[in-house]
């Protein structure tokens, strides 16, 4: 999915959906194109957001109480061709936001408006043309192929007799081989694994033919490859085909990888937003996540969990082994320092060819190791030998 073939010609995932569709429009009357100069500048047609929402209010009504709410006075909105992830703790209200967002639960207070029409003005056919959602509970029941679930995705654009068109059919074709999923059709959806099923519902999703896809949690069941190809094949989606895409996540690192902006919900529905980088500087990303567990750490970009040093010990090393021995020292407590600074141990590692080795040097005598295991149970071995002296 990184590329898109036109012919005997590919262009790269990130040339996004302005570009891609202004291929279409190449000059075919024979005319020599007017330069700059000689055109005459056409006042630009403002885009519509294809997804916007002002003070907005979620949560649930209560029979008898005042309303829940999950989050208050929202201000958010989703750009053509943006690819947005929404992240927060457990029980924040990810998934009503998102139902919320899809006209399937009404809001406590504020608007919404999709393509700059107020959703409360729309029709239940408008909606379907306007936005797709795709839900973890949503896959159909009983003897369906793959093909048949995607052509439920032209539902709205089709007569009273659900009968399918050319228009139709090329639509269908499109999404399946969109998100590689053209050997599935013919198979029973009940055969798939939770990874090709999703493949099938997001493909069900483009046959809608709408410039909004809304996503609850779709890598929720699925292993690490198969989550970071999901998430890989709505960023070059959003990107090749200008749509705005917004899914919810627990992958915070397959997040900050992929996504143009962050959407971070806390514990208090608070909702701040933008890119991952800038967030993450800003500490909204520890602050959203905060823990008595677990710190995050704006270098790796990845959380820790805390760990009370046993012991300091300096690691010479460069390159992958480091990087690994590191993790691994710091997994059973021992906190690496800087070079000059006063530790007894101190870990060389030396690269000779293929051949990788781990010289441990304390105070009083120096071992060698092959393994980055036979170094972890030595120094495991040394603080038992430690703890064992001072009791």
């Amino acid at each position: 999915m990184s590329e898109e073939r036109e012919g005997e010609r590919t262009r790269p995932a990130c040339s996004i959906g302005r570009l891609a569709r202004s291929s279409s429009r190449a000059n075919v009357s024979g005319e020599t194109p007017k330069t700059a100069r000689e055109t005459r500048a056409l006042p630009k047609k403002p885009v519509d957001i294809p997804l916007a929402a002002q003070s907005l209010s979620v949560g649930y009504e209560v029979k008898g109480s005042p309303p829940r709410y999950v989050a208050r006075d929202l201000d958010l909105d989703l750009e053509p061709g943006e690819f947005v992830c929404l992240l927060g703790p457990n029980g924040v209200g990810k998934s009503t936001l998102i139902r919320t967002l899809a006209g399937m639960q009404k809001p406590l207070s504020g608007s919404i408006r999709i393509s700059d029409i107020p959703t409360n003005d729309m029709t239940p056919k408008e909606k379907a043309r306007a936005v797709s959602v795709v839900l973890t509970d949503s896959l159909p029941a009983g003897m369906f192929d793959a093909y048949s679930v995607v052509a439920l995705g032209r539902h709205p654009h089709t007569g009273w007799t659900g009968s399918l068109g050319e228009k139709d059919r090329a639509r269908i074709s499109w999404a399946l081989r969109a998100v590689a999923a053209e050997p599935l059709a013919s198979r029973q959806i009940s055969e798939l694994s939770d990874g090709e099923r999703q493949k099938v519902m997001i493909a069900r999703a483009l046959a809608q033919e709408t410039g909004l896809i809304l996503l609850d949690e779709p890598t929720a069941f699925l292993d690490l490859p198969r989550r970071v190809e999901l998430m890989q094949t709505l960023r070059d989606l959003a990107r090749r085909e200008g749509l705005s895409i917004l899914l919810s996540t627990h992958d915070l690192d397959l997040a900050l990888r992929s996504a143009d902006k962050l959407w971070l919900l806390s514990e208090g529905g608070a909702l701040k937003t933008g890119m991952p980088e800038e967030l993450a500087l800003a500490g909204e990303i520890a602050s959203t996540f905060a823990s008595d567990q677990v710190d995050w750490d704006s270098e790796q970009g990845a959380f820790r969990m805390h760990r009370h040093a046993c012991a300091t010990v300096v690691l010479d090393g460069t390159g992958a082994a480091a990087v690994w021995t590191k993790r691994a020292l710091s997994r059973i407590g021992y906190e690496v320092v800087a070079s000059d600074s006063a530790s007894n141990l101190r870990i060389r590692i030396e690269e000779n060819g293929s051949r990788t080795t781990w010289q441990l040097e304390g105070s009083q005598d120096s071992k060698q190791f092959a393994s980055i295991q036979d170094l972890v149970s030595s120094l495991l071995s040394l603080d038992h030998q430690t703890e064992t002296s001072e009791t």
